[in-house]
């Protein structure tokens, strides 16, 4: 009866453990099926027998995690922001330690890769290697049985020499005939003297190559010579030439400078007399200056007939005009007087019309006045009527928490209403 309380305390510690009420119900159908079919039954069992204590220390392991779990979450100094540090910590670790393995995978796979390339070249070396080998042993092959020294041309006039038939005749000379014979009569008689002839011709030879290049040298020496006089002749002329350049190149300063001296001349004289012109012109026109009429200030002077226009209306010239008669200044006075008189009457008239205008905007302004007047109660009355709604909401406001807090919420919470929250990490 014991272990079955403890073990019903250990089902309801998981329900404790479990948020869901699906998990809830799974805890409770197993813990029914449990006692439900290993019900002990009223046989004898031996008193000596071992208790299991699985169950118990499965529950304890639990327990000890959940408190480990607990001090890890409601630890208000390791928590930031409800972030599991020795978890997070361990990611870490465990994402190192994956990326640590697998950059020696790849390592390894290099060193691999280099290997079998390095072997993969070997094999391929060897395998050249060993074509060359049998292409050399073809080619000796085929040279031993397609070119033979016995097969060529002329064989039997090397087969001595060389050594390489070894052929032997059975048949004496006596009994070969004039077209079978393999040795000539006369055959190495006279070498000494060909050879002496040829070491003869040699230095004939020789002789005639080393007069040859004597006779070469001497025409060379005889080209440069010539060369030389050439280039003394050369300089020679050249200096002649220049010597006949620079006497032109005088003669043509000379005839420059005097030309310029000559059109120097013709310069003074034509500035001259453009001189004494421009004095003639100036003189000339001072005298017309001071006999005509602009010094001696003749009225009629600035007074000409407008070609085409009214006959008598004279036309004024500006620059000889030395003021107007009497009879202009009374005319000028005259139309002034006029023109003040008209601008006064224009004042006048002007004042008349702003008068209008202010009595008009007078009235006007007064009905906004009386308008804006009517607006100013009007929003006044609906104000009181608003503050007199807002006091009655507030009233009734005041009511309903009176009510909330003296009729409807009586039991206040104590402060262990508040410790079961955040007392479990699931």
């Amino acid at each position: 009866m014991h272990l079955f309380l403890v073990r019903f305390m250990n089902v309801f510690i998981l329900l404790g453990m479990c948020n869901r009420q699906s998990n809830k119900i799974i805890i409770l159908l197993n813990f029914y099926a449990y006692y439900r079919y290993t019900k002990p039954r009223r046989v004898m069992y031996k008193v000596d027998l071992p208790v299991d204590i699985s169950a118990d220390v499965a529950v304890e392991r639990r327990r000890a995690a959940e408190v480990a779990r607990q001090a890890r979450i409601f630890n208000t100094r390791h928590r930031v922001m409800g972030l599991d540090l020795k978890a997070l910590e361990q990611q870490v670790v465990e994402n190192k330690e994956r990326e640590e393995m697998a950059g020696q995978r790849e390592r390894a796979f290099d060193m691999l890769r280099v290997t079998q390339d390095k072997v993969l070249m070997q094999k391929q070396q060897e395998e050249e290697e060993e074509r060359r080998a049998e292409l050399n042993r073809d080619l000796n092959q085929y040279r031993a049985i397609r070119q033979r020294a016995e097969d060529t041309r002329d064989a039997d006039l090397n087969v001595h020499r060389q050594g390489a038939l070894g052929l032997f005749i059975p048949i004496p000379e006596s009994e070969l005939g004039p077209a079978c014979m393999q040795v000539f009569q006369g055959e190495g008689i006279g070498d000494n003297d060909k050879r002496r002839a040829q070491m003869e011709q040699t230095e004939r030879a020789l002789r005639a190559q080393r007069e040859q290049s004597e006779k070469l040298q001497k025409e060379n020496k005889l080209k440069e010579l010539l060369k030389g006089k050439e280039l003394v002749q050369q300089d020679l002329r050249a200096v002649q030439l220049d010597a006949l350049e620079e006497e032109c190149k005088r003669a043509g300063r000379i005839a420059l400078n005097n030309y310029n001296h000559a059109q120097a001349a013709e310069c003074v004289e034509k500035e001259r007399k453009e001189r004494m012109r421009k004095e003639g012109e100036e003189m000339a026109e001072v005298w017309h200056m001071v006999t005509s009429d602009i010094l001696t200030e003749c009225p009629k002077a600035a007074e000409r007939e407008v070609d085409g226009g009214p006959v008598g209306r004279p036309r004024v010239l500006t620059d000889r005009w030395r003021g107007m008669s009497p009879v202009q200044l009374n005319a000028i006075r005259r139309q002034r007087e006029e023109q003040r008189l008209e601008g006064e009457r224009l004042r006048e008239i002007e004042k008349q019309r702003d008068a209008a205008w202010d009595f008009q905007r007078m009235v006007q302004t007064r009905e906004d006045e009386e308008e804006e007047r009517k607006a100013m109660e009007l929003k006044k009355e609906k104000r009181i009527e608003m503050d007199r709604y807002n006091e009655q909401l507030a009233r009734e406001q005041r009511e309903h928490q009176q009510y909330l807090s003296k009729t409807l919420y009586t039991n206040r919470p104590t402060a262990q209403y508040f410790t079961q929250f955040s007392s479990s990490s699931r």
